[in-house]
């Protein structure tokens, strides 16, 4: 229960990154929402990566490549997941904010994240 409490503490961490990286490309690039996500989500999961292996998880017994090869590859696919619901909500309902979109993709991706993580990435110990 302690992991899963700091992984939603870590989770809130890489919201606030995502979201705030969106805002500011939004607001300061010619990027639209759709093009601006890719690289807050990029950001988010880089940040999520430092802060997991620091306070959620520990180090795992691979390499620092290996660890980050495997979190890459589960960010991918749930950033997919995460991406996805996103485009999706906002293709289907276009006035409605693309923060209320990041938030319903974030959430729904979140247990696929930790499912991934904690067994795929983090699950063997030094």
């Amino acid at each position: 229960m302690k992991k899963l409490i700091r992984f939603a503490l870590v989770g809130t961490a890489g919201f606030a990154v995502d979201a705030g990286v969106l805002w500011l490309l939004m607001h300061l690039t010619p990027l639209g929402a759709f093009t601006a996500r890719i690289f807050a989500i990029a950001t988010a999961m880089f940040t999520t990566w430092m802060l997991n292996r620091t306070f959620t998880f520990g180090a795992s017994a691979r390499t620092i490549i290996a660890e980050g090869f495997r979190y890459g590859s589960v960010g991918i696919v749930s950033a997919l997941v995460n991406y996805a619901i996103y485009a999706g909500l906002l293709l289907a309902m276009p006035a409605l904010s693309p923060f209320v979109a990041l938030i319903a993709a974030c959430l729904a991706a979140m247990v696929f994240s930790f499912l991934g993580y904690s067994r795929f990435v983090f699950g063997e110990k030094r």
